[in-house]
């Protein structure tokens, strides 16, 4: 399903990865509202589509892709404005300013509440529509839904958090959005392996969707991986808009994300089946 704002490429089991930073777009009509750095969305979540599809195609997960960036508005905040975590420092719905802490917008042109609402039923309702038809869609289909929050970013940001993050980062909301099986289960995964550091319920305990949409007892999981840029990329400077991925780097990441998809999965066996479905 090809939409104007988001790709949907249903899989065959109840596994959906969201990839809500992926968009790197700005519609043109808004291009002067922004300094000229801004136009090359430094902050968006690099290649995890390139790097996610393979596991998705082996496991017959879903993926659910963007278009715009997140600067235009963040598919990952609440309609309301509300802080994903208080005391911290936050970015917004439409947000005004870089991971670095410096103004997206030329003096005076953030946008107003009315642009804002514009720009919540023009691009944030809708992917917020697909992802919640998916999910009842893979309820109805296999009695249960299991989502997967795709992520990624710099390893040090200073205007968002104190030091370097550990390598992956997995949210669960303290344990709410998913059953504490699946919780176990990728944790197992993390501690088995040891080429990347890892935290469960850390810097990143899960954004608006992992928050929204995590109801397991209704059979609809939710867990968010903030995985740093260096698992799979040459991270470079601050402000650089080039960043390439590394291919040694993702040889070794890639088979740790395939096993915690596969955690997921053989956590959660399908009602109909009794077997999780690969």
């Amino acid at each position: 399903m090809k939409h104007d704002v988001f790709e949907l490429r249903p899989g065959r089991t109840p596994l959906l990865i969201s990839m809500p930073h992926v968009g790197r777009e700005i519609p043109a009509d808004q291009h002067e509202r922004y300094v000229d750095r801004a136009l090359g969305s430094e902050d968006t979540d690099w290649h995890l589509e390139g790097l996610y599809a393979p596991i998705a195609k082996q496991l017959g997960a879903g993926l659910l892709i963007p278009r715009y960036s997140r600067y235009l508005i963040d598919l990952n905040r609440p309609p309301e404005d509300t802080p994903m975590y208080p005391g911290a420092s936050n970015t917004e719905l439409c947000p005004t300013r870089f991971f670095t802490g410096e103004p997206l917008y030329k003096e005076g042109r953030a946008p107003d509440a009315d642009e804002k609402q514009r720009r919540i039923q023009t691009y944030w309702a809708p992917y917020h529509q697909a992802l919640q038809g998916e999910l009842q869609r893979l309820r109805q289909t296999h009695g249960q839904a299991l989502l997967f929050e795709a992520h990624s970013i710099r390893s040090q940001l200073p205007w968002l958090f104190e030091g370097q993050l550990p390598d992956l980062n997995l949210g669960t909301v303290e344990g709410q959005s998913c059953k504490q099986v699946t919780r176990e289960a990728m944790e197992i995964v993390l501690n088995a392996q040891q080429d990347f550091s890892w935290v469960v319920d850390g810097r990143f305990k899960g954004g608006y969707i992992t928050r929204q949409y995590g109801r397991p007892a209704l059979g609809q999981q939710v867990v968010q991986m903030e995985m740093c840029y260096r698992c799979y990329m040459v991270e470079g400077d601050l402000g650089y808009t080039g960043y390439s991925l590394d291919d040694a780097c993702m040889a070794r990441v890639r088979p740790v994300l395939t096993m915690l998809l596969q955690a997921y999965l053989l956590a959660n066996p399908s009602r109909s089946t009794g077997t999780a479905q690969a």
